[in-house]
């Protein structure tokens, strides 16, 4: 019994035959060699990402039906060994043949050549007060026998000498045998024992080091941690500072130039009562070290690059109408604005005309203020400012005024006025104030009496 039978549905009704008509039919796949049924069905059918390849293949191997492969104990040979030792492996033999040539492991018994000497190139080249001939002879022995493996060398060693005592004797007769050997000595040059000489002292402090640090415990590894990362919070405070200090100093066009700076000294200190005109003015001290401290920030720049931020800092304290001047100066000189090979010593001759130029400049400048100031003394003007009137037209004024009389004397207050009335309007300021005008006495009437 089943849902249709409670339900009273027909078991055969027209909706199944309907729904296994629509259904279509599966296609129906191959499964590929080589994969296994479980994997091919969690795939669903996709193509896997890497080739799947079975492992029965792989162990197969077309043999032809002609071969014959045995293996056989048989003895060999090996070109690696001077004693003519004979052992014995088993090989793969076909068809009856054993293999001929060498033994295959031959290839990879390599050897250091190790430079040998005669009696007389060592008694010209090779002798030394702390080394006797036998010993060196015996270190050479070692050194071909045990390829340079230092410290077994070190262990046969008869007398007590140290591995780099060993080293240095070693590779000091092979890099004086080699340059004695050569035609000439730039032959050699790029030779490893002639270009990198070894150094036994430099080897000592090495392994000393390495041992102090493999000797270390974990409390001082951890204290050589928290010094590096002080040093590194330091130093990266520093130059947070220092790049503060940069954005804080003042641009470099405003800096100003040695020779004008020690120009403008010398022309002050000749005339200390004398005053500088509105265009020139004093540079400041400290630019010019900003603009140098600027440069040398930069480690790496043009060389022009660092020409024009010095003309700038040369003509910072002078006006645009100085520069120009400046600049149709080294024209008419026949001087190029910007130098065509800007070397150093270009550079600095260049920025020292300038700066010449420049000083001329302004001495011109001084030499016109006092032409004028002297003749301004010759025409008899004594004022100390521009903006006063001379004291000779001042007397004259004072002689072309007027006498106003006292208004008490002469009838009052009319005489004043047209006094007044005829005097220009520049010269109501000059008229001093009238004295206070008294009353006349009122008559006597009879009926006072």
């Amino acid at each position: 019994m089943d849902a249709k039978d409670i339900l009273g549905l027909p078991k055969n009704g027209p909706l199944m035959s309907q729904e296994k008509k629509s259904r279509p039919q599966k296609e129906s796949q191959r499964k590929p060699d080589g994969i296994s049924r479980e994997v091919y069905a969690l795939t669903g059918g996709i193509a896997p990402l890497m080739p799947s390849i079975d492992i029965n293949q792989l162990k197969k191997r077309a043999l032809s039906e002609s071969e014959k492969i045995t293996w056989q104990w048989l003895p060999f040979t090996s070109s690696a060994r001077k004693d003519n030792l004979q052992l014995y492996h088993w090989v793969r033999v076909v068809n009856g043949v054993p293999p001929t040539g060498d033994y295959s492991f031959a290839k990879y018994n390599k050897s250091v050549d190790v430079i040998e000497y005669t009696d007389e190139e060592y008694e010209k080249f090779l002798s030394n007060p702390s080394w006797t001939k036998e010993e060196t002879d015996q270190l050479f022995d070692l050194c071909k026998r045990f390829d340079l493996r230092f410290v077994i060398i070190a262990d046969r060693f008869p007398s007590n000498r140290t591995i780099e005592e060993l080293k240095d004797r070693y590779y000091s007769v092979s890099r004086a045998i080699t340059i004695a050997r050569a035609p000439s000595p730039a032959d050699v040059a790029g030779h490893p024992l002639v270009k990198q000489p070894y150094n036994a002292s430099q080897e000592v402090e090495r392994k000393r080091a390495l041992s102090m640090v493999l000797s270390q415990t974990k409390h001082q590894e951890r204290r050589d941690a928290e010094v590096l990362a002080a040093a590194k919070r330091i130093s990266e405070s520093r130059k947070a500072a220092k790049a503060a200090e940069e954005t804080e100093l003042p641009d470099v066009s405003d800096a100003a130039p040695e020779g004008a700076e020690k120009a403008g000294i010398d022309v002050i200190s000749t005339s200390p009562n004398a005053q500088l005109p509105s265009g020139i003015a004093a540079p400041p001290v400290s630019e010019t070290a900003s603009t140098l401290a600027s440069l040398r920030m930069l480690r790496v720049y043009l060389r022009t690059y660092g020409l024009e931020q010095m003309v700038q800092a040369a003509s910072s304290s002078a006006g645009l109408r100085t520069i120009k001047r400046v600049e149709q100066t080294l024209q008419d000189l026949g001087v190029n604005l910007k130098p065509k090979v800007p070397t150093k010593l270009v550079c600095a001759e260049h920025l020292e005309l300038r700066k010449e130029i420049l000083t001329l400049l302004n001495l011109q400048k001084q030499v016109q203020y006092k032409e004028s100031e002297g003749s301004s003394y010759r025409e008899g003007s004594y004022s100390e400012t521009p903006g006063t009137p001379p004291k000779r037209a001042q007397r004259a004024t004072d002689q072309d005024r007027t006498f106003i009389p006292d208004s008490t004397s002469f009838g009052g207050e009319r005489a004043g006025k047209k006094d007044q009335k005829r005097k220009g309007p520049g010269r109501l300021s000059e008229v001093p104030s009238s004295p206070a005008q008294s009353k006349r006495p009122r008559k006597l009437k009879t009926s006072d009496g």
